[in-house]
């Protein structure tokens, strides 16, 4: 796995380099999108990036689920829960990294 987490002022620093906005307008137009993918997902709705993925809203019935430190029964309560779904097209790049480093570690091997 990567040794890196991508934060909101790495996302900023990327959009100043390439679209030449000013550091502070970046953070901002970043912060604005996050906002507006968070709001509509609070709201229920689904959010579709393409080429990126989905942010998919789904509703989970209630359930028993078990301590695991008792092993009493609980009752756990229906709620909705946010899932991601990448697209084909993320799903190819993920592939294509993961074998251009496979095999390179390969060869480094030899």
């Amino acid at each position: 796995m990567g040794d890196k987490t991508v934060t909101r002022a790495d996302l900023a620093e990327a959009v100043f380099r390439k679209i030449g906005l000013s550091r502070t307008e970046s953070a901002y137009l970043v912060e604005s999108i996050l906002e507006e993918v968070c709001a509509t997902i609070a709201r229920g709705e689904s959010v579709k990036i393409s080429s990126f993925g989905s942010f998919l809203v789904r509703s989970k019935n209630e359930r028993i689920g078990r301590n695991p430190k008792t092993g009493e029964e609980v009752p756990i309560s229906p709620r909705q829960v946010t899932v991601f779904k990448p697209s084909n097209v993320m799903k190819e790049r993920i592939l294509e990294a993961h074998t251009a480093r496979s095999s390179s570690v390969l060869k480094a091997a030899e």
